[in-house]
Order: C-alpha cells, then structure tokens, then sequence
C-alpha cells in the first residue's frame, strides 16, 4: 500500500466511532509496552473476526480519546527496529500469526505507525502467550467464552445438513409438504407452474430440504411428522410456551414439535397479542396497537429455529410474561454483539446451520440470512416502542427480549418527533431509556445533538414532553439546574440563619439536586460549589475548623 493509500485509510479510521472494537489509537509519545501491543494484537485479530473485517488496526501517534494527530517516538531508531516486531509477535501468538505490514507515515509533520492486524482465521481464536483476548467497550479484556465458541464454531459442521439415513418421504407430514409448496410458490412466482407439478423428491430439492433425494436433518425439522423426531435423536427439535403471571409464577404451558413449518404458527397463537394505547405528545387521539409486532414475534421465534445448537440438546422457549415476551436459544450468539449485525447490513460470513437457515429463507419463514434482527430493530422503531434486548451472558444461549409497553414516554416522544434518527442513534437512547451504560464518546454525541440530560453515566432522555400529566415532576427532579442557583440557595440560607455547617448545607441541597445523582455524586457537587464560592467568587468564608467547617458570608466576617 502506498503512502497515498495509507494516508487515505488513516482518515478513514479517523473517521470511525471511538468505540471500534477493531481500531486502536495510542500515542507511544516515546515507547510502548511489549506484552500490552501483545495483547491488543489478540483483541483486534478476534474482534476484526468477529466483525468481518479482513484486518484490524493498531495506530500509534493518534490520542485514543480525542483522536488528534500527536505523533511517536516508538522504536524511531531504524526501519529493522520495526520489521523485528513481526518475529518478536510472532514468538508468542497462535500459529505464529504476526503483522499483515507495518506502515511508516507522516502527517502534519507528526510521524505516524500503523499496524495492520490479520483477522483471526476462520474457526481459530489468536491468543498472546497461550490468552486470548477481546475488547469490552473501550478496554482490553479476556475474549468472552460466547466469542470464543462464536469463533470455534466457524468450520464446525453444518449439523442441519447431515443426511438421515432410512428416512423416506412417508416420514414427512402431508400437510407440511403442501405448505412448502405453496411457499415455495410464492417465494419464486416465476417457478410457480413447475412446483406444481414436482414430485415431493423434486419439490424438496428444490427448496434445500434433500441433497440428491437424499433428506436431511432440517428436511425432519421443518417438515416431519411428529413421530419422526427419533430419526434425530438424541438431539431435540422442540418449542416451549410457557405462559408466567407478575409474580413470575408458571400458570400454563405448551410443547410443540416437528413439523415446524406448520407448529410455530400454532405456538405464536398461544401468545395473547392484546391491544395497547397511548397518546402522543399534544394530542387527545391516542395510538392503538397491538403490543407485538407480528413480524417481529415471528422472526425472533424462526430465528431461534436457525440458530439454535441442537447438539445442546435442549429446548427453544417462549415466556410470556404480562407485558414482555422472552425467545430463548441454546448455542451462541455467532455474529458476536448485535451492534455489528445492525451495522453490517449483511449476511454474517458464518452460519451454525446454513443448509437449514437457507431452506427457511425459500419457504418464506425468514426474510434473509442475517438481515432479520435489523428489521426486527426497524419494526420495533416505527412503532416508537422499546428495541429488542438481546441477552448473551451465557456463552451457551442466546435470549432476545420483546417489550410490549412504553417503558420511557421521553423516548417515545423523541421517535415520534424525530423520525430522521439513525439506527444506531436509536440503540443508544433505548439502551438509556433502559438504565444500561453507554460509552463515554457516544454520550458526548447524544449530549452534542442535545437527545440526552443528567451527569454521565447516570442519563435519561431528554424531556419535551413536561407538561404530560405526571411526567412534569419527574423531569423537574431529574433535571439539573446551573450551579448559580444553588449558590444563591446557600446565599440566602446564610442571610436568613448567619452561618450554616456543612450538614446543614447537604440537608439544603441534597433533595434539591438531579435524581440522576447517586448520594456519592451529590455530595462531591455540593464540595465543588462551597469551593467555588469560597476561592473564585470569595462570596463565602469557613470560620469554623477544616474538619467541621462553619460557612458565613464573608461580609459578616
């Protein structure tokens, strides 16, 4: 790659968000730890896996936080001094995987080090020294058991396309074979005539079920009489809806097994989609809608299907709760965060069950390999309803849940008056509307295009909204007023009583700052405003000892 080039990628990475998992920024003003660029090495290779990025970056004379051009003085001593790195990685990384290439450049007159890190290899986690490593947010960390299985698992063998021996089509359901077929049908209108008159050997070839007659796992799975399910055992194909009051108690239950193309409709029937209302801002019509999105139940349910690791040898579940819905899978969740799903766009590199997830896709069960959970996002944004929350603590299941209410009618009101927010934009407020952290750079940008309020990271967005019955006071106690107004607060406490200690001041001011503030938060505020008025505005004096001071106003003194 030439120096144009490389310039060019550098701007490029630039560009991207600081929370990359990818990309790395350091500054090495002079030098850098040897086992550190070890293990960002391992991070980055896993992470460009992960992400299906053919490579990753480590750039060295860039700040990690604000991402200026500084320049480094690492290994500045001749060009071999560099070309050693790759041997010197090389000693103690998996297989001996080292540096793509180690680019030299300068910019602004600063000199800059780019290293180009491979992606790790399909189905082989990089390790450093015998550890492998990842990022979680913007730090380094131990690769997750979830990611190191999702990497594993890219040349495991398709189980769902393992040929059943002595199963013939007798074995199929009647019914679930017309049901392919008129699928089929639809999914290819152009093939229409000809699937009408396929022989069910034809037929199921045609839509990915058979390999030259011969059928399949997902061929039993998706189309089997019930009784069939022993040509795959002891693995299991089965659906559980379980039906769960407030107190989490079970009050009704369902099992459901092969044919699937036929019985997931009969398991989402289960579930009571009742009507929900409520009302936009400044209006007295309300929205009416169902609690679920049908597409959206739907594609969760069949992407447990595709997904599931049935060598687990456990069941997929649908809790129903009064106003949530829980889809559970066994296996790992392949793509590694959801953030990367939605930010791709595409189809992910590796599949557990590719034979089987590509047969749904012709028989209309799913849209695209990949492209549902994005719709899924998009379906539940267009309802101004909470996005789906993914769940993939256990490195062995994966668990999508579905929110059938407003949680945050900030966040409601924002969609409804700003449908031009992008995606990801969208996955940031939802995660905050649902109390979980953010990095710190992508709270800069919501607080930047004004979307957010409260001290970092304890946030809540932004209200415009206040004057909804109920949501006034909420916004009020939440919001935090400039710190000139809690010094006339202290002012005019000390005008009335002449002096105050330093609890009287907390119990003054305690309840009256952000409900965003934990306890901690609020008392360091409260020191940092006596400090202020004391030595820059000088409008307060302690008269008391350090331990146990006694504020007055310093013209009383």
């Amino acid at each position: 790659m030439d120096q144009t080039k490389i310039l060019e990628k550098l701007r490029k990475l630039l560009s991207l968000p600081a929370e990359t998992e990818w990309v790395e920024f350091k500054h090495a003003k002079q030098d850098f730890p040897f086992d550190k660029m070890g293990k960002y090495f391992s991070a980055i290779s896993n992470e460009a896996n992960l992400n299906d990025k053919e490579c990753g970056w480590l750039v060295f004379g860039v700040d990690d936080k604000t991402k200026k051009v500084l320049g480094s003085g690492y290994r500045a001593y001749g060009r071999r001094a560099l070309d050693r790195l790759k041997k010197e990685i090389a000693d103690k990384t998996t297989a001996r995987i080292t540096f793509i290439e180690i680019y030299e450049l300068e910019k602004d007159g600063k000199r800059i080090i780019m290293f180009q890190v491979p992606s790790a290899p399909q189905g082989m986690p990089v390790s450093w020294e015998g550890h492998y490593y990842g990022r979680e947010g913007e730090s380094l960390a131990a690769l997750s058991p979830q990611e190191y299985e999702a990497i594993r698992n890219q040349t495991k063998p398709d189980w769902s396309a393992q040929v059943c021996d002595g199963v013939s089509v007798s074995d199929l359901d009647a019914n679930a074979i017309l049901k392919a077929r008129q699928e089929f049908k639809i999914k290819f209108p152009n093939l229409s005539a000809d699937a009408g008159i396929w022989d069910d050997i034809t037929l199921l070839n045609k839509v990915k079920l058979a390999i030259e007659g011969r059928l399949t796992r997902a061929a039993i799975l998706l189309l089997g009489k019930s009784e069939s399910d022993h040509f795959i055992s002891p693995f299991t194909a089965k659906i559980s809806w379980i039906l769960r009051d407030e107190k989490n108690t079970d009050k009704d239950y369902e099992h459901f097994g092969a044919p699937f193309i036929l019985n997931t409709d009969l398991a989402l029937a289960k579930i009571r989609n009742l009507k929900y209302r409520y009302l936009p801002d400044n209006t007295l019509f309300p929205i009416e809608i169902t609690q679920y999105e049908p597409y959206v139940i739907r594609e969760a349910l069949h992407n447990c299907i595709a997904h599931q690791d049935y060598e687990l040898c456990s069941r997929i579940s649908i809790i129903e709760k009064p106003e949530e819905l829980i889809f559970s899978n066994a296996g790992s969740f392949l793509p590694g965060t959801v953030e990367s799903v939605i930010e791709k766009d595409a189809p992910p590199r590796y599949y557990r069950n590719q034979f089987l997830a590509n047969a749904m896709v012709t028989l209309n069960m799913i849209d695209t390999v990949g492209g549902g959970i994005k719709k899924m996002f998009t379906k539940q944004r267009e309802r101004f309803f909470p996005l789906p929350t993914y769940i993939l603590e256990n490195p062995n299941e994966v668990t999508v849940k579905i929110t059938g209410k407003v949680i945050d009618q900030n966040y409601t009101q924002l969609l409804i008056k700003h449908t031009d927010l992008d995606i990801q934009t969208v996955i940031l407020l939802d995660k905050i509307q649902k109390k979980n952290k953010i990095a710190k750079q992508s709270y800069q940008r919501l607080k930047k295009q004004r979307l957010v309020e409260g001290r970092y990271p304890n946030l809540f967005v932004v209200s415009k909204i206040a004057d909804i019955a109920g949501e006034k006071a909420i916004y009020i106690k939440n919001r935090a007023f400039d710190k000139e107004h809690y010094k006339k607060m202290i002012i005019s406490f000390l005008e009335k009583y002449g002096s105050a200690t330093r609890k009287e001041i907390d119990d003054l001011l305690m309840d009256k700052l952000s409900n965003v503030l934990n306890p901690e938060q609020k008392i360091k505020k409260i020191s940092n405003l006596l400090f202020d008025m004391a030595n820059n505005d000088k409008s307060i004096i302690n008269s008391g000892p350090r331990k146990t001071p006694k504020w007055t106003l310093r013209r009383n003194k």
